[in-house]
C-alpha cells in the first residue's frame, strides 16, 4: 500500500460564533476566534490518498489532475474567502478548523476515489502549530 499526499494552500476569514449564545459567552469560549469583524488564516492543505500504483503507469494518480481536483472543488471554493459566508458547503456550519477538513472530505471523496486508490485523509493547518487530520467518516 502506499500512500500519496499533494500539499496546496489557501487564505481564508472566518469567525468562530455560536449564534445561540451571547456576545459574552462567544468570547469566553473562543476570544479571539470570536472577532465579529472575522479574522484570517493561511492555511496549508494535505489531501492524502490510499492505494496501488497502475502498472503501466507506476503512479496512484496523476498528480496534474489530484491537483486539478482539489483546486476545483476545495482551493478555487476557500481561497480569499470568507468560510462562514462564501462557502456552499460549510453553510449552516461552524467554521471550526475541523469542520472545514470535514468539509473538504465531502467535497473531495467523490472525486477522488477509483479502482486503485482512495482518499485516505485530510490534514488542514489552521496555523503551524494547530491542525486537524480527519479520515473521514468511517476512520
Amino acid at each position: 500500500m502506499i500512500y500519496l499526499t499533494r500539499k496546496e494552500h489557501f487564505n481564508a476569514a472566518h469567525k468562530l460564533w455560536n449564534p445561540n449564545w451571547s456576545d459574552a459567552k462567544n468570547e469566553e469560549v473562543f476570544g479571539k476566534c470570536s472577532n465579529k469583524n472575522w479574522h484570517g488564516h493561511n492555511f496549508d492543505l494535505y489531501v492524502t490518498l490510499k492505494g496501488t500504483p497502475d502498472p503501466e503507469t507506476g503512479f496512484i494518480i496523476d498528480l496534474k489532475l489530484m491537483s486539478s481536483i482539489i483546486k476545483t472543488y476545495v482551493i478555487d471554493v476557500l481561497d480569499h474567502s470568507n468560510i462562514n459566508l462564501d462557502v456552499p458547503f460549510m453553510q449552516g456550519k461552524m467554521a471550526s478548523t475541523e469542520n472545514i477538513a470535514m468539509g473538504i472530505w465531502e467535497q473531495l471523496s467523490p472525486h477522488l476515489n477509483a479502482e486503485n486508490y482512495r482518499l485516505h485523509s485530510i490534514k488542514l493547518y489552521e496555523t503551524e502549530r494547530n491542525f486537524v487530520e480527519y479520515f473521514g467518516p468511517e476512520g
